[in-house]
């Protein structure tokens, strides 16, 4: 296994909805992952003559919500598993993983492990319900991985194994 910086192995996602291309908002949910904003909310909250400044988010990137939950201390960071690419407030962090496999990463953010370091380098500030982390500490973010990809693979597909079984019974 190897540590690595988030940063190593991710690149943040700046590209805009500049010219109003996407209209499908998304939210990333503690509970129910990354989904449209409408089947969260019942309905759209984003004003769509203002989301030019929304973050594009492409099946399979990744987006962490500063928004505190008993679910997620610190924010979750979910994948986007909707299979379709959709917008994202600028409010959050959108990131592409690079050279590793993505659904190992999605497991490793699905842990407490990355919760110390937010702790450590984070701030919950005025706001209660939000937590508060610069882009350039997130990205020293520690990842303990495989350095196999394979492994990477193998590990991601136990995971999913045993979570769907749980999910039957």
């Amino acid at each position: 296994w190897e540590r690595k910086k988030l940063g190593d192995v991710a690149e943040k996602v700046i590209q805009k909805n500049n010219n109003n291309a996407f209209k499908n908002v998304l939210t990333n949910s503690a509970e129910y992952g990354i989904i449209s904003q409408r089947d969260f909310f019942e309905r759209n909250i984003a004003n769509k003559n203002n989301i030019s400044t929304y973050y594009i988010v492409q099946n399979d990137d990744f987006v962490y919500n500063p928004r505190i939950s008993n679910l997620a201390p610190y924010g979750p960071i979910n994948r986007n598993k909707t299979g379709y690419t959709g917008i994202i407030s600028p409010l959050y962090y959108v990131f592409r993983v690079l050279n590793i496999n993505t659904a190992f990463i999605e497991w490793y953010f699905k842990t407490t492990c990355w919760h110390k370091f937010m702790y450590q380098h984070g701030d919950s500030g005025a706001r209660s319900d939000r937590f508060s982390i610069k882009d350039n500490e997130l990205k020293k973010l520690p990842i303990k991985l495989p350095a196999d990809d394979m492994e990477q693979e193998k590990i991601a597909k136990t995971l999913t194994s045993l979570d769907n079984t749980l999910q039957l019974h």
